[in-house]
């Protein structure tokens, strides 16, 4: 696991957005888009804002992210990243992004948080890949993405965020393993069939059993490869109640995170003081 050592404020509630698209495979035209819905939520006092699973490309084909994958720490998309921070003020969670890697053909899809001047504080990449055959709908993600291998949490003025992306949602073991965070983001580019079936059921379970505030921004909407993403972004409190949403199309997403009410929801519930469960013990009992 690994921590950027940013030490967090008195905690208050706190004004954060979700933002939610149907990016294109037109890096600019992406990029402008996002601008001017950050620019929006900022305006309406989100401090923290997130955006989704690949926001800057949605390909025509798998293979157009290698195309403009940059390398860590420079390149147009970190730019865009680090300068629209600043400009606002405000903390960032860069959905993911496309960065190279020595493996040939592939990349890192990448989380990068922002903080409100601009600096880079976190990277976590995507570690469970997306497969999934069904009727004509076919993904690999293996075929171009390399998985990351280290959980990564982030303190902030706004508590501890931990990082993830789409497909971690399924493997609740992860957000056990990032110990007790007060906030989960899920940048997602969940598939219209995943997404209609599933998407709310875990995002909410995320939130119940961690006993913590969820962000789930969303590609959500039809894209120009033909592909439809489910979009739903949304963000919940501890309780597992959905405060904000938005169903498909480009957006934003708002709401207040409140510490003292988790911390009392925590008290009241303190379930996860009551893990019990050693998951590298395992009996089988045979007939």
């Amino acid at each position: 696991m690994t921590d950027a050592s940013h030490t967090p404020s008195t905690l208050s509630p706190h004004r954060v957005a979700a933002i939610q698209m149907a990016s294109g495979p037109n890096v600019s035209a992406n990029l402008a888009e996002a601008a001017r819905l950050i620019a929006m939520a900022a305006k309406q006092g989100a401090k923290l804002i997130a955006l989704p699973e690949f926001f800057a490309i949605m390909g025509m084909k798998d293979t157009d992210k290698l195309a403009i994958a940059e390398q860590d720490g420079q390149g147009p998309i970190q730019r865009f990243l680090s300068n629209t921070a600043k400009k606002h003020a405000i903390w960032l969670i860069g959905g993911s992004i496309p960065l190279t890697t020595q493996t040939a053909r592939k990349v890192r899809n990448s989380c990068l948080v922002f903080d409100d001047k601009g600096k880079r504080v976190a990277r976590y990449d995507k570690i469970h890949l997306f497969g999934f055959n069904m009727g004509a709908e076919h993904y690999q993600e293996e075929n171009t993405i390399e998985p990351g291998d280290q959980i990564v949490v982030v303190d902030t003025p706004f508590g501890r965020i931990g990082l993830s992306i789409c497909y971690d949602l399924r493997f609740p073991e992860l957000y056990r393993a990032m110990r007790e965070v007060n906030l989960i983001v899920i940048p997602s580019a969940f598939t219209a069939t995943t997404g209609k079936a599933h998407f709310e059921t875990l995002v909410r379970a995320r939130a119940i059993e961690n006993l913590a505030y969820v962000m789930a921004p969303a590609q959500g909407g039809y894209h120009l490869s033909g592909r439809e993403t489910h979009g739903d972004t949304m963000i919940v409190d501890p309780w597992g109640t959905v405060l904000d949403r938005l169903p498909r199309g480009s957006g934003i997403v708002l709401a207040n995170i409140n510490p003292d009410y988790q911390q009392h929801l925590r008290n009241s519930l303190p379930a996860l003081s009551h893990r019990a469960l050693d998951c590298t013990q395992l009996h089988v009992s045979h007939l």
